[in-house]
């Protein structure tokens, strides 16, 4: 008789014949920063923070501290700052380079990642610049795709370690590469959000940055929710135009995509466990439905599992404690 338990008999053989194993150095901790001196608690992702500069240091110091190496950031702008072409997302003296700035100088081994898109900056909510006509919205595609190369390289001024265009334009990545080696930042990497669906995920995160859109939705430029093929078509066009990896996102339900993207390219694979995600597990353990550890560690696991060698997790700093226990 073939017994498949003997594989499983005790946590040593367990551990051995473990075919994915989590590590810290897999998360890439997503943090949201504003221009204030208090930091602000978000109401739609309990646990997480408007951080402060000053507390955003020592958020990524004790998170690198832990094992996590790389953070990703996510800026709050002030209304004020928001207009229909966006222009404070290229400023040098802006928030986000502020920040990198500061992470980079106190924390200088700290994989400082940014987010490029407009979204933050535009009066309009959306990721691109906005043409209207009459009730009906267009994205405007190669003129936004200029001014996200503007972002890329402010971030890059700063002293950014990478930058990842989300935005979902066509052709953003080669001319966000081409920008960058221009101006002599070649070794600044490039993480694409390559399947960026139009989610219903995403509410609790627009709600941490007061970013949605103001009319209509994101559909005419991110991705399909019942499309998979399509996203290996963004998958070969991104690893084209000069990506160094490849992101899938939201994680959770579209791990067969994850799988897909794998086995497609030989790039690095990353995937975002959104917002919604976050807010999922967090409402489910506070009502004592599930085991926050468990259930955590169980969805990063799959996530791997698909595919996924980086991960984008808002529970990277409890993961990584209660992976070193």
């Amino acid at each position: 008789m073939i017994r498949p338990r003997r594989n499983r008999k005790s946590p040593a053989i367990r551990a051995l014949v473990r075919e994915n194993t989590l590590s810290a150095a897999d998360f890439i901790y997503p943090l949201f920063v504003h221009d204030k001196n208090e930091d602000e608690a978000i109401d739609s992702m309990p646990g997480c923070t408007r951080w402060s500069i000053t507390s955003l240091i020592t958020e990524a110091g004790e998170a690198y501290a832990l094992g996590v190496k790389a953070v990703v950031l996510f800026p709050a702008i002030a209304e004020n700052l928001k207009t229909p072409c966006a222009e404070e997302c290229a400023n040098d003296m802006g928030l986000v380079p502020r920040a990198i700035k500061a992470l980079k100088t106190a924390h200088p081994e700290l994989c400082v990642i940014t987010d490029v898109a407009l979204d933050p900056y535009n009066s309009d909510g959306h990721d691109g610049i906005v043409r209207k006509n009459g009730d009906s919205l267009e994205i405007i595609n190669d003129e936004t795709v200029e001014t996200l190369c503007q972002q890329a390289l402010c971030h890059a001024r700063a002293g950014a370690d990478m930058v990842s265009p989300s935005d979902m334009m066509d052709g953003r990545v080669e001319a966000i590469r081409e920008s960058l080696d221009l101006e002599g930042f070649d070794q600044v990497s490039i993480m694409a959000y390559t399947a960026k669906y139009a989610s219903a995920f995403y509410g609790p995160f627009r709600g941490a940055l007061e970013s949605a859109p103001k009319a209509g939705d994101k559909k005419t430029y991110q991705m399909d929710p019942a499309n998979s093929r399509e996203a290996i078509r963004e998958t070969l066009l991104d690893e084209e135009e000069g990506a160094d990896i490849i992101m899938v996102k939201p994680a959770g339900p579209y791990l067969d995509v994850i799988s897909e993207v794998r086995h497609t390219t030989t790039l690095p694979v990353a995937a975002y466990q959104v917002s919604g995600e976050y807010l999922m597990i967090k409402s489910a353990c506070k009502d004592g439905w599930l085991d926050e550890k468990a259930i955590v560690l169980e969805s990063l696991t799959g996530i791997k599992r698909a595919g996924a060698g980086i991960i984008l997790t808002y529970f990277a700093k409890s993961a990584a404690v209660w992976l070193a226990e």
